[in-house]
């Protein structure tokens, strides 16, 4: 019969603890790292989401600074419109339930259809001499210039961010711990095949 000593008891208790333990603090620490990731990734697009909300409250101002002066120019103009009102609903959808697919393309999409318009609209712009020297115009063609440069880097960095969690949810075994707490792969945010096929936009 053997007979443990209270110290090896003791020694028994802790050693069964930490077996217990280090796997319990695994999982926690695991799961800590993909949520951090999920907020990291989502944080990240909130900045995409105020700087192209940003740029369509700048296109109004433009449509109406130019219109007078662009009167043959009606379908670019109502064209920019309709992408800027697009564009907005797809952002108002995906605020609505930020980790749907295809709310995500259908916003990287508009966006990428009003970064075309947009360049045809400054295009056409040029022929135009009074507007090319028109200080509203100027100043609200630099601002969306501004704004778009700020676009890219922040979808750069969602982008980043989305591929490190994604990549966390594949690997193992922090796989096993995402599907076991249902962690899901979250869209990057970029053009589509079409959209990259089709870099000009017939403005008229």
């Amino acid at each position: 019969m053997l007979v443990y000593s209270a110290s090896d008891m003791g020694t028994l208790v802790v050693v069964i603890a930490a077996v217990i333990a280090l796997p319990l603090l695994w999982v926690l620490v695991t799961y800590n790292g993909l949520v951090r990731g999920r907020v990291r990734a989502t944080a990240a697009f909130s900045q995409i989401d105020v700087q192209l909300k940003r740029r369509c409250d700048l296109i109004p101002n433009l449509v109406e600074t130019v219109k007078g002066a662009m009167a043959h120019e009606r379908q670019t103009l109502e064209a920019v419109t309709l992408a800027r009102q697009s564009a907005l609903a797809g952002l108002g959808a995906l605020r609505m339930n930020p980790g749907d697919l295809a709310a995500l393309r259908t916003v990287a999409q508009s966006s990428q259809s009003l970064d075309r318009l947009l360049a045809g609209l400054r295009i056409s712009v040029e022929n135009y001499p009074q507007l090319k020297t028109s200080t509203n115009v100027l100043s609200l063609q630099e601002e969306l210039s501004s704004t778009e440069n700020r676009i890219a880097f922040s979808r750069q960095a969602y982008n980043d961010s989305v591929m490190y969690y994604n990549t966390s949810l594949s690997v193992f075994p922090t796989n096993l711990i995402a599907r076991l707490f249902r962690f899901e792969p979250m869209g990057l945010f970029e053009a589509t095949s079409d959209d990259r096929a089709v870099p000009e936009v017939r403005l008229s």
